[in-house]
């Protein structure tokens, strides 16, 4: 195993990925859309030294291979994570975590896939879209696909990123935005479009494993009574409310990863140490 950016070519899609950590549980990092691998990079350094773990650009994002029409499916980006995990012979229980839409993939591997799962966790869920909201985001990709990434980059981040955590690092901010920007129009036109038709709450009652959801306290997009709303869904969970907005990889990393890391103390994933 190596900590260098790698490809696979796994489920008919080429993904980059990157393995952090020499020892440990698993623990599969999957950012949200319109994230790359980098979207963790904050966070890893703080777990890295008790878990192996496993972050990778979803089909679109990234340098991982491009998406063309608008056929992608919550299910197939779940299925490129299990091919993946097969071609890295990974064979034990992992712990699934993501933010926003990689937190659906995350509860859709859970669903799917209950023996290779130890649990999941969520940040600021996305499980589906509202009918008052869908308009909206289809209204979006339609101008990504005319004007590219600069032509949503404020609507799409004037919620998800508030002004407080701008000027708290304003640097950070600008790397965001930056990172942001270079997502490719066509492949993000598709995933607003795959957001736009989901809809994971029939899922949610046979997902078994433990799962923890974290909130951020200042996200308008998916707030606390929302994600505590999808957490009575499941068996088995509980939630942490945590000083961040939408991004909180970027916007508060250690609390993130402290969550992260009693959570996996808490319910005694094999090798977790307090």
């Amino acid at each position: 195993m190596t900590n260098a950016a790698r490809w696979a070519d796994v489920n008919g899609a080429a993904l980059r990925y990157r393995i952090d950590g020499a020892s440990g549980p698993w623990l599969v990092l999957i950012h949200e859309m319109g994230g790359v691998i980098e979207s963790w990079d904050l966070v890893v350094p703080q777990l890295d030294r008790e878990f192996r773990i496993l972050r990778f650009d979803t089909r679109g994002a990234g340098m991982s291979e491009k998406i063309l029409g608008d056929t992608i499916s919550l299910d197939d980006l779940e299925d490129d994570l299990a091919a993946l995990l097969d071609h890295l012979r990974i064979d034990e229980p992992v712990t699934v975590a993501g933010c926003a839409v990689g937190a659906g993939i995350a509860l859709n591997f859970a669903a799917r896939h209950a023996r290779r799962t130890a649990a999941a966790i969520i940040m600021n869920p996305a499980i589906g879209i509202t009918d008052a909201n869908r308009g909206g985001l289809l209204d979006r990709a339609d101008v990504l696909g005319r004007l590219g990434t600069r032509g949503v980059v404020e609507q799409s981040l004037s919620l998800g990123y508030p002004e407080a955590f701008r000027t708290a690092d304003p640097d950070h901010f600008a790397l965001f935005k930056a990172r942001w920007l270079a997502n490719d129009p066509v492949s993000l036109r598709a995933l607003f479009r795959m957001l736009a038709r989901m809809d994971l709450s029939p899922l949610l009652p046979s997902i078994l494993c433990p799962v923890l959801g974290i909130s951020g306290r200042h996200d308008p997009l998916r707030p606390t009574t929302y994600v505590r709303d999808v957490l009575s869904k499941m068996r088995d969970a509980r939630l942490v409310v945590i000083e961040a907005g939408h991004h909180m990889a970027d916007q508060a990393p250690l609390p993130v990863a402290q969550a992260i890391r009693d959570f996996m103390v808490e319910i005694k994933v094999s090798g977790a140490v307090a």
